[in-house]
């Protein structure tokens, strides 16, 4: 593709191409509006089995759900996609200039960025290969298929009480401290209204299913283990273009308004990377508003 083809080649470009990205897109498409979908393929929940919570797609796998959705989406003629990585992105007089590592130069009237976050782990022997198969961070995705059974909290910060009070709705909860964090008196009222029980020890390291090894010999068994990771946005694009973010309780997320709008002008976020937790069935729906708002600026202009 030329450069002066590629200056005028789309109305939207959408970096990330994973559920957000692609919800995006899709209502872009469906108005008959160009659009490049740029894709890593690296979504965010590549490593579990299953995606729970999604409305017609409860259970199914998520190379289906993402793969089914990509067909949808480009039986659209309108619809461009790439395999590759957004490196730098920047506002030209067209639009936006989005440069690919490849070294593909696309231009475009308005961006969406689907761009996902990374997870950061807690440092526990054994987490990482575990985790989306039997260590989790949503109950709502993953607490049903526990079957009311033994679930442990992974403490990491003050945050974990937030599991831990949460999670006995799905079955008897363990807290393991892990010395992440001392709960005050409240705290520990609290988790005894809810029925946790509390562990103190060290946790050494993860083995089995889901069994958790503590630093005084002890190995307890659970069905399931829950955990927050630490986020950060999974792209530099946003900061490049002078986005503004805010601090959640996980991470940062790259501030919008009620209608997916960035603080700078003509950009549109979505998805993990734009919102304080997510999930597969909030990923689509704030994707579907964010192309929906992408194309009214499109015809009405930039609301300020």
């Amino acid at each position: 593709m030329s450069e002066d083809t590629a200056a005028s080649a789309f109305d939207v470009i959408v970096v990330g191409g994973s559920y957000a990205g692609m919800s995006a897109a899709l209502q872009l498409a469906r108005a008959r509006r160009r659009v490049l979908v740029v894709d890593a393929g690296r979504r965010r929940n590549r490593f579990a089995d299953t995606s729970h919570g999604f409305l017609g797609q409860d259970g199914v796998a998520p190379d289906v759900i993402a793969s089914v959705g990509k067909a949808q989406l480009l039986s659209y003629p309108s619809v461009t996609w790439v395999e590759g990585t957004a490196r730098h992105a920047s506002r030209v007089d067209d639009g936006f200039e989005v440069h690919l590592e490849a070294g593909d130069r696309h231009i475009g009237k308005r961006l969406i960025l689907a761009v996902g976050v990374t997870d950061e782990l807690p440092p526990i022997e054994g987490l990482p290969e575990r985790w989306g198969r039997h260590v989790f961070h949503c109950p709502y995705c993953h607490g049903y298929e526990l079957d009311g059974g033994r679930i442990g909290v992974l403490g990491v910060s003050a945050m974990s009480m937030h599991h831990a009070l949460m999670l006995p709705d799905w079955g008897a909860t363990t807290l393991f401290l892990n010395a992440a964090f001392e709960p005050t008196a409240e705290d520990l009222r609290a988790l005894n209204d809810r029925g946790v029980v509390l562990e103190r020890s060290r946790v050494v390291r993860l083995s089995g299913d889901a069994t958790v090894e503590l630093a005084d010999g002890r190995h307890l068994a659970m069905d399931g283990l829950f955990t927050l990771s630490r986020t950060d946005i999974a792209s530099p694009v946003a900061a490049q273009l002078g986005c503004a973010f805010e601090e959640g309780p996980m991470g940062p997320f790259i501030r919008n308004d009620g209608v997916k709008q960035t603080s700078v002008e003509g950009v549109f976020a979505c998805g993990d990377a734009a919102r304080m937790a997510g999930s597969v069935a909030f990923a689509v729906g704030d994707g579907a508003l964010a192309g929906v708002s992408a194309h009214r600026s499109l015809m009405f202009g930039l609301q300020g």
